[in-house]
């Protein structure tokens, strides 16, 4: 039962492989995305394994490990709930919260057809 928690909803997405031009496309456009987070949550680890199944290269943010990263989160989110991705850098930067929509939105811009084929 715990496994399920680790790979739903991200083991149904397919893996992503890029052709290295893209990829450093991607890259490019995650550079300004960070994930906050910590280890044992598990909402996290969805989004961590979806990142991964994505290919995708963002910023792991401990918000357990590192205090100031949970002050980035506090000030610039508003709350210290995790998962939260940033994205975009200064006044510009939005938040957002919730493992499902982090993944829809990673997905939706990322995934198979945006660049990417399924492996």
């Amino acid at each position: 039962m715990l496994e399920s928690w680790f790979s739903a909803p991200a083991s149904d997405l397919p893996a992503v492989e890029r052709s290295p031009e893209n990829q450093q496309k991607v890259d490019m456009q995650t550079a300004d995305l960070a994930l906050y987070h910590y280890d044992s949550c598990m909402f996290c680890a969805r989004v961590r394994k979806a990142i991964a199944t994505l290919n995708l290269k963002i910023e792991l943010r401990d918000v357990m490990r590192d205090a100031g990263h949970r002050r980035e989160l506090e000030q610039g989110g508003g709350r210290s709930t995790v998962p939260c991705l940033r994205i975009g850098l200064g006044e510009n930067g939005k938040w957002m919260y919730e493992s499902a929509d982090i993944i829809a939105y990673l997905t939706k811009r990322f995934g198979a057809g945006q660049g990417a084929t399924s492996a």
